[in-house]
């Protein structure tokens, strides 16, 4: 007679843990620090980290997992939004919220179509995996641009796109490599 071990859903974790790092990545967007005279913010550093979180429960646990992590975390980044202007008497700007919102929630779910393409039909070759985050940063940036600086973009933008994007692509190589070589599929392995 086997027996069927019951594994227990510990799913509820990562979702908390994107959850709290969206709300500080959001939080530490308003702080930046300067290369070659371009300001750039702090929150640069940590969302590559956001897609990982999210790779990573699609590959453990499923698609369907992953839906409710990004909606959950989208949802309390708004909410935090709004009770920390509430508490502080501040007038929530409508613009302010939504480009990080649209940018963040648009980037995901373009990030976890494309993951999870590649775990359900490819062996996950590295530089896939690579180009699926640095793709979906991408995605956030231009939503984020289209939102929330209306198109108007200026010279400061543009240097600071691609400084952004050098310094992330930096990360992302870092936890591409981490996600091919330590994350196996399923909760068994």
């Amino acid at each position: 007679m086997s027996r069927i071990k019951k594994l227990y859903d510990d799913s509820w974790m990562y979702i908390l843990l994107l959850t709290t790092l969206t709300i500080l990545l959001y939080s530490l967007s308003t702080y930046k620090f300067s290369v070659s005279d371009t300001k750039i913010t702090y929150s640069i550093l940590g969302l590559p980290l956001v897609f990982f979180i999210a790779n990573y429960i699609t590959k453990k646990y499923n698609y369907a997992k992953t839906v409710t992590a990004i909606a959950t975390s989208a949802v309390f980044m708004v909410i935090f939004v709004l009770v920390v202007n509430f508490a502080l008497g501040k007038e929530t700007v409508l613009i302010d919220i939504s480009g990080h919102f649209c940018g963040y929630v648009i980037s995901q779910f373009v990030n976890l179509t494309i993951y999870y393409f590649l775990i359900q039909n490819t062996n996950q070759p590295l530089p896939l995996i690579f180009l699926t985050y640095l793709f979906s940063l991408i995605v956030f940036y231009m939503f984020y641009t289209i939102i929330n600086l209306n198109m108007m973009i200026s010279e400061q933008y543009w240097s600071g796109y691609f400084i952004t994007l050098c310094i992330q692509s930096l990360i992302c190589a870092i936890i591409s490599i981490i996600d091919k070589k330590t994350i196996r599929k399923g909760r068994d392995n």
